[in-house]
C-alpha cells in the first residue's frame, strides 16, 4: 500500500520498533486502553527498546483529556 502525502504527513510514529503510530495510541484508547499497561498490551508500544515509553503515555494522558497530542 502506498500512502499519499498527506497520509504520510499524518502518520506520526510514537514507537518506531513496533511502528505504533499516534492514531493507532488513539484508536486504542477508543477501544478501552485506559492506562499504560493496557496500552501496550494492545498495541505493543514500548514493549522492546522502551524510548518511546514517555511519548507513548503523553499521547494517551492527552487523549484521556480529549486533546491532540502534538
Amino acid at each position: 500500500m502506498i500512502l499519499s502525502y498527506s497520509q504520510r504527513e499524518s502518520q506520526m510514529y510514537i514507537c518506531v520498533c513496533k511502528a505504533v503510530t499516534e492514531k493507532q495510541i488513539q484508536q486504542a484508547v477508543r477501544e478501552g486502553a485506559s492506562d499504560y499497561k493496557s496500552l501496550r498490551d494492545k498495541t505493543g508500544v514500548a514493549s522492546m527498546c522502551g524510548k518511546c515509553g514517555n511519548e507513548a503515555k503523553s499521547c494517551l494522558r492527552q487523549q484521556h483529556l480529549g486533546q491532540p497530542a502534538f
